[in-house]
């Protein structure tokens, strides 16, 4: 079965010979190697590119364990590229598996790392840079730090619903409904029956993810990090902040007689998830002020089937699945997302007019254009239909409203502007946003 990735692929075409050095960041397992190493390689082959070209470092395998060590791998590429006319391309794969090794010339001075040897490397003009690395060892703010301006990140998730249906086809609505419970995890396509894609995500997220942060940030606290990640993966979709979940883990380890936690211990250990992707963090903002709020905000998971998997795969309400699914969407599509707060003037039970704040579940941003989002199960009634568009119709501006359904299948506009269109449509249409 074949899964394409165009999207990312455009974006590393985007990028050649820009003279920056290109980072695939991402979840592990999303489809970072096979992006570089299979489709984008495939690319180059294609368009001319003579095989021996294309330098390849593979650092999670026992062939290439000695340019684990960065001064081997600046040497070995340097011996090939150095004082040649021709362009060269170089993929270091699993580079968070690279040695910090001393420094040579001052062996008590800071350790030689890959950021050295890459840094060293991006100095051939001749040269075209592109590395992988398992989030957990490699996150973006390290990368950003590192390389002092001198790279471009290319974020990956897990499989779209387009990319997923275009792998799978078949009925749509049976295609959403596996989606929404499995998710987009590339090797769950191969994975032959129901049992097998349980046992892999549940595998994934305990004995991969969570043992990878547990390692990398020396957490104490297993107990404490696994209970968050739960927490955080039964309440997607739902305003929360870490006293909450302080406030409710702590209820149930004073009823098992068992030591407390503090809410900045909540806050570090839901930042290292965050930074893992397993979560992201969406943001309240007033969309007329202009300004964000610090708490509550919302918390959505990178992947679906791994979510589910967390929490047993026990029944959820789909309206913070489909919720989740749009937020993956939109930031796949390269928007960035907040979670609206407008203001209206609204009469209360006593009718006096108070100032009411209301929620758009998504102001999407791209390209200094925004998209109001607003993500509805089913509108049954008049009322929840007046619900979802009145604060849509608070905003002030003429920028593009979308109510998201899974009640309806073909898209019409109301006498509003406000366009309501089924899920599955919106997911399958890139030209929307």
């Amino acid at each position: 079965m074949e899964i394409r990735r165009d999207l990312y692929l455009n974006k590393i075409i985007s990028y050649m010979w820009n003279g920056q050095i290109k980072v695939i960041t991402g979840i592990r397992r999303c489809g970072k190697s096979y992006l570089l190493t299979r489709i984008f390689k495939d690319y180059l082959l294609q368009s001319g590119v003579a095989g021996d070209h294309i330098l390849f470092y593979a650092l999670d395998l026992a062939k290439d364990i000695r340019y684990r060590n960065p001064l081997e791998l600046a040497k070995a590429v340097r011996d090939v590229v150095d004082g040649s006319s021709d362009r060269f391309y170089l993929f270091v794969d699993e580079i968070q598996m690279s040695d910090e090794v001393p420094n040579p010339y001052n062996p008590d001075g800071k350790p030689i790392t890959f950021y050295d040897a890459l840094n060293d490397l991006q100095s051939l003009p001749n040269l075209d840079i592109y590395v992988t690395g398992s989030n957990s060892h490699m996150l973006s703010s390290d990368i950003l730090t590192e390389f002092r301006g001198r790279s471009d990140e290319i974020r990956m998730h897990p499989l779209s619903f387009s990319e997923y249906y275009a792998a799978v086809g078949g009925d749509k609505a049976e295609a959403f409904e596996e989606y929404a419970f499995y998710g987009g995890m590339p090797l769950i396509l191969s994975r032959p029956d129901e049992t097998a894609k349980r046992d892999y995500l549940k595998s994934l997220f305990s004995e991969v993810y969570l043992r990878d942060i547990v390692e990398r940030k020396k957490i104490k606290r297993e107990d404490v990090l696994s209970a968050v990640s739960d927490l955080l993966c039964s309440s997607v979709g739902s305003l929360t902040n870490p006293t909450n979940i302080a406030n409710a883990l702590n209820s149930k380890r004073r009823l098992a007689g068992e030591d407390t936690v503090a809410a900045n211990t909540v806050t570090s250990y839901i930042a290292h998830l965050t930074d893992a992707y397993l979560f992201e963090e969406c943001r309240r903002f007033d969309v007329k002020g202009k300004d964000y709020f610090d708490y509550p905000n919302k918390y959505y998971c990178d992947d679906l089937g791994l979510r589910n998997a967390r929490i047993g795969f026990r029944p959820q309400e789909m309206t913070h699945i489909m919720e989740n699914i749009l937020y993956n969407d939109l930031r796949i599509r390269g928007c960035s997302v907040d979670i609206g707060i407008v203001y209206g003037n609204e009469k209360n039970k006593s009718g006096q007019t108070v100032r009411v704040a209301r929620e758009i579940d998504f102001v999407a941003a791209k390209g200094g254009k925004k998209t109001y989002i607003q993500s509805a199960y089913a509108l049954e009634t008049d009322d929840k239909a007046a619900a979802e568009n009145r604060p849509l119709a608070l905003t002030g501006d003429s920028f593009p409203k979308i109510i998201v359904r899974h009640d309806i299948r073909k898209r019409w506009y109301d006498e509003n502007g406000v366009l309501n269109i089924g899920v599955m449509d919106f997911l399958l249409d890139e030209t929307l946003i």
